[in-house]
């Protein structure tokens, strides 16, 4: 199944406006500031699947996966090979987003893997019966996977996951909602890569708010208009100026 920007824009819509009336309740204010997807939930209440964490690479490369038929999964360690059990309906994400030390660093990045796996199990949803049942097969014909091989079944959908995994943790409301509280709703000028202190306080904090990543962000913010590149000869800090 090949989908539009456009297509997964309005997938992302209509899946987050019906857990926000699952998870939230029917909403009567509508001036509030901006809010963070609660992906945990929506992975596990609404979407009902198992969320678990364990050692995904020897050198912490691979964030997350998930399957769609109970299946195995190989790791490739320096001299010899292990494997983990994947079950349908489940995502394993890298243990390393638990360790002591590093919840909050890598919060976001957690986040958005979690929100990108769930994307996986939305678009297999979309599919057809036939499409499905030939998928699982692919996955119980084996006893175990590499990496490369459970790949291998969806390389073409990476993309989609990753617009759709976006768009579900940065739904098009909140961003709006967040862009006009902390930018006053004006696009966020990007000289390669440097803000000016205002614009780049602006996007500090709505990575705050919504629990992500300041280059997950600046993907999805340039994705809805709100960012405007320009070269980096034109960039200006009035700090350097004064000094």
């Amino acid at each position: 199944m090949i989908l539009s920007q456009k297509q997964i824009e309005e997938i992302a819509a209509a899946v987050t406006r019906d857990f926000n009336e699952f998870f939230f309740g029917c909403e009567t204010d509508k001036a509030r500031i901006a809010r963070a997807t609660p992906i945990d939930q929506f992975a596990t209440d609404y979407l009902s699947l198992d969320v678990s964490f364990a050692r995904l690479s020897s050198d912490g490369s691979i964030y997350g996966l998930t399957a769609y038929e109970d299946t195995e999964y190989i790791i490739e360690e320096p001299n010899a090979q292990r494997s983990i059990a994947l079950r349908r309906n489940q995502i394993l994400l890298d243990e390393s987003f638990i360790k002591p030390g590093q919840v909050r660093q890598l919060c976001g990045k957690r986040r958005f893997t979690l929100a990108h796996e769930c994307a996986h199990q939305i678009l297999f949803h979309l599919e057809t019966d036939e499409v499905q049942n030939t998928c699982r097969k692919k996955y119980a014909a084996r006893k175990a996977y590499s990496l490369r091989e459970l790949k291998t079944h969806e390389d073409w959908n990476e993309w989609q996951a990753n617009v759709l995994g976006a768009a579900i943790l940065m739904p098009q409301r909140e961003i709006d909602l967040a862009m006009w509280y902390f930018a006053g709703g004006k696009a966020l000028v990007n000289y390669e890569g440097k803000f000016s202190y205002r614009d780049g306080l602006a996007l500090n904090m709505t990575c705050q708010q919504l629990g992500v990543s300041k280059s997950a962000a600046v993907i999805r913010l340039r994705q809805l208009g709100y960012i405007e590149d320009r070269p980096y000869s034109e960039y200006v800090n009035p700090l350097e100026v004064w000094a």
